[in-house]
């Protein structure tokens, strides 16, 4: 049941009215109906994988009680949330991965393996809701938090249907709180939240699915293409996965924010960022900041020697890169990045841009612009390694690129989406400085001005929606 699914249009209209008029008046009854329409929401996918679901729930529910409950085993205990959790993700993510690497490698030796490999199919969001049981029971570690006593509120931290497949990844900290305590409606909150979903709607639909189209054609034959064409290639899926991705949280944010829940913030424009330590801070937010929380800062973080942190940051990016799938693309994707950042931290800059760009007062605006572009190239390169199927299409891929092809006019040259890109990257930097770009976008204007430019972009999610393309990060 895809965000922009008719099945979705029908089923979250009855959860709204369900959930604030016939569950409101009682917290539990109200987080009881959450948690069963989340189940619901995540069997629709594939009911067989629910029962993983709930052991992941179970496990880490009491092993929080009993590393609160234990004065000598709270290690033992952390370490067998962490020893289950890893080893689940581990088989149904990496299981193939690991055989089909270490027959090759055999095979260098003369050997040949007759190793066989499972037909596994990845539970979709696996990656997210193992994330979300790992913090807590770290933080419950740490003495962040005490474990929750409810069931019901647990169980719907973890599975929360708006962030359950694709994040953003919750802290028990900032999300159990709210489960725990009376909501209640909030009519500005909610328009926010339908502003929220329409542009994460225009995000998917019209932005990230027309530019699958060609991403696809490109990529699947990239010898029969320009090295021009290409490079629209590599820039389109740029868009393609920005779009997909933040459409994907917008729509998560928003519609939390319609039930009266406010989760986290996954992207904040990383593409207006003027370096690569920018970007990060700005790109899958909940991922970054869990590597940097639960790994970097336990390994030593920056507070030891340059050579201490500078492996804990190929450490971070390295596993950032594993995370999001089993193959050597995502692992050189993460490296690349590692390269990039490395720089910046040496000489002390990786903190130089903190400030939210319309915040800071340009002196020279044209070096400013000239360092968006630069690190968007250099995130666009990146991307290659990402969408390539290994690493020897993605090579193959760019020394496509670098022929006299390369300086002619592209054949493929979508004008009305690049109209489309460019109508929405216009709206992203006006509104570059709230949550979401149409936070206030608009509010200025005469009433039925703006109402007609909420039609303008509703018209457009039901004219491209259809092409039934699934949120990339499902498959993470």
């Amino acid at each position: 049941m895809q965000f922009n699914s008719i099945y979705f249009a029908l089923f979250f209209p009855i959860v709204f009215l369900l959930y604030w008029f016939a569950f409101n008046k009682d917290l539990k009854k109200q987080n009881i109906f959450l948690v069963v329409v989340s189940f619901f929401f995540f069997a629709c996918f594939d009911w067989r994988f629910l029962f993983l679901l709930l052991f992941s729930i179970l496990l880490d529910y009491f092993i929080a009680i009993k590393i609160f409950e234990s004065i000598s085993n709270k290690k033992k205990w952390l370490w067998l949330s962490i020893g289950v959790n890893i080893c689940f993700l581990g088989f149904f993510k990496y299981f193939n991965f690991f055989i089909d690497n270490f027959s090759e490698l055999i095979s260098l030796f003369g050997f040949k393996a007759n190793i066989w490999t499972l037909k596994i199919i990845l539970p979709i969001g696996i990656s997210f809701y193992t994330f979300h049981g790992l913090s807590y029971v770290i933080d419950v570690y740490n003495n962040k938090l005490k474990p929750v006593k409810s069931i019901v509120d647990y169980s719907l931290f973890v599975s929360f249907f708006p962030l359950l497949v694709a994040g953003p990844i919750e802290r028990a900290t900032h999300l159990l709180p709210q489960i725990q305590k009376k909501r209640v409606f909030d009519y500005s909150k909610a328009v926010d939240g339908l502003r929220q979903i329409l542009w994460g709607l225009v995000k998917k639909v019209v932005i990230a699915d027309g530019c699958a189209e060609y991403v696809n054609m490109i990529f699947e034959n990239p010898t029969s293409h320009s090295g021009s064409d290409l490079v629209v290639g590599a820039f389109l899926f740029s868009f393609q996965i920005y779009g997909d991705f933040s459409g994907y949280t917008d729509i998560a944010l928003g519609t939390a924010r319609l039930l009266g829940i406010e989760l986290l913030q996954n992207f904040s424009y990383p593409y207006f960022s003027r370096d690569i330590a920018e970007f990060w801070r700005r790109w899958h937010i909940s991922l970054s900041s869990w590597f940097r929380d639960y790994i970097y800062i336990p390994l030593g973080g920056s507070r030891k020697s340059k050579i201490v942190s500078i492996r804990n940051i190929f450490i971070i990016f390295l596993l950032s890169g594993f995370w999001h799938g089993a193959n050597w693309t995502f692992i050189f994707w993460g490296l690349l990045h590692a390269l990039f950042f490395i720089p910046l931290f040496i000489q002390n800059k990786n903190r130089n841009n903190i400030a939210i760009i319309s915040e800071v007062d340009f002196k020279s605006k044209s070096i400013e612009l000239l360092k968006i572009v630069m690190t968007f190239s250099l995130v666009t390169f990146t991307w290659i390694f990402f969408r390539s199927s290994s690493l020897t299409e993605s090579f193959s891929y760019i020394a496509h690129i670098f022929t006299k092809s390369l300086f002619t006019f592209p054949e493929v040259f979508p004008k009305t989406l690049i109209g489309f890109i460019f109508f929405f990257l216009l709206i992203e930097w006006q509104g570059r400085a709230e949550y979401f770009a149409l936070k206030s976008f608009g509010l200025s204007w005469n009433k039925y001005l703006r109402i007609s430019f909420y039609y303008l972009l509703v018209f457009m999610v039901l004219y491209y929606n259809g092409k039934d393309l699934n949120f990339i990060y499902f498959q993470f």
